[in-house]
């Protein structure tokens, strides 16, 4: 269980009938193709952040985005007491960078990977990403494991150039086929 409070949060109801085991649902949702992107979090003067591919856009009035963080994670309690994250769709050439926020190096070094700024909200900025969200807490979910923030887009820079990085299969991918 969490240690910290979270806004209007929701249980899940169990469901009916028993699910399917964690090998089953991973190699099922593997086949599901989606694009890599880092979720990152700053409170006073730490940053924390992490590669995640469970993010989805939730609507366009308000724009919001909804993101996936482990309940028992550093990120989702900067999250939480922050009220606040920022979201870096990765570009095709950026697998370093989610190489090192999903554990690939310490977590202490992880911004020393790729070129960081900042949102005027401090959250960290990743510099040529596809995409960069920064996002305000409107709403969470607790699953258990898992929660899922809301978050309303409060700034927001595209790259129209760069094409996203993509997770298919247990490998990374690009538009124009298989890497």
């Amino acid at each position: 269980m969490a240690d910290f409070e979270l806004p209007d949060t929701m249980r899940l109801a169990p469901a009916r009938r028993p699910p399917v085991g964690s090998a089953e649902f991973r190699a099922a949702m593997s086949a599901m193709a989606s694009t890599v992107s880092v979720v990152t979090a700053r409170r006073g003067d730490e940053r924390v952040g992490r590669t995640v591919t469970s993010m989805l856009s939730l609507s366009i009035a308000p724009p919001t985005i909804l993101v996936s963080i482990d309940i028992v994670s550093r990120l989702a309690d900067m999250i939480a007491k922050s009220g606040g994250f920022s979201l870096a769709l990765l570009a095709d050439d950026q697998r370093e960078i989610a190489d090192a926020f999903a554990g690939g190096i310490d977590p202490e070094g992880r911004f020393d990977v790729g070129s960081w700024t900042e949102w005027p909200s401090g959250h960290p900025m990743l510099i040529g990403a596809s995409a960069a969200l920064d996002c305000e807490v409107t709403g969470s979910i607790e699953t258990g494991t898992h929660v899922l923030f809301a978050g309303t887009v409060v700034e927001a820079e595209t790259t129209t150039s760069r094409s996203p990085l993509l997770w298919q299969r247990h490998r990374y991918h690009g538009l124009s086929g298989l890497d």
